[in-house]
């Protein structure tokens, strides 16, 4: 086949850097050992892949997609769930204090700063066995 140019290439893939950029994708993929759509013809890795790009063997969105792929170091893969978690019916809703009925809100402790500091002391440990390394 007669030598192929990036002027063959050009109608199939607008942006010369992204030609260049999937067309050597395509020869390292070559190069692994993925089949080719074309006679290689004596030509090297590169020449092939701007030939199956030139005969539109190749279709430049394949390419593309495949060439994000190998880029991405991470892919998240949407798994369905297991089981469907079931809807909450209203009689086993959770109460919300201050948003539902008031006449169900259970009464809150209501506490000063003093009081909650008299009721921490008390259920300290005496001997300091829980304190850490700053309280001896």
């Amino acid at each position: 086949m007669a030598r192929v140019t990036v002027e063959d290439c050009i109608d199939k893939i607008q942006n010369r850097f992204e030609l260049v950029l999937l067309a050597a994708h395509r020869a390292r993929t070559i190069s692994a050992g993925a089949q080719i759509a074309v006679q290689r013809d004596n030509d090297k890795n590169p020449v092939v892949a701007l030939r199956e790009i030139a005969d539109k063997k190749i279709l430049p969105d394949d390419l593309k997609e495949d060439f994000i792929h190998s880029m991405q170091k991470y892919v998240e893969v949407d798994e369905p769930e297991a089981e469907a978690v079931p809807m909450l019916s209203s009689e086993t809703r959770m109460p919300v204090l201050g948003q539902d009925d008031q006449s169900t809100d259970t009464q809150i402790d209501r506490m000063s700063e003093e009081e909650l500091l008299r009721r921490m002391a008390t259920q300290a440990p005496s001997d300091g066995s829980n304190a850490g390394p700053r309280a001896r």
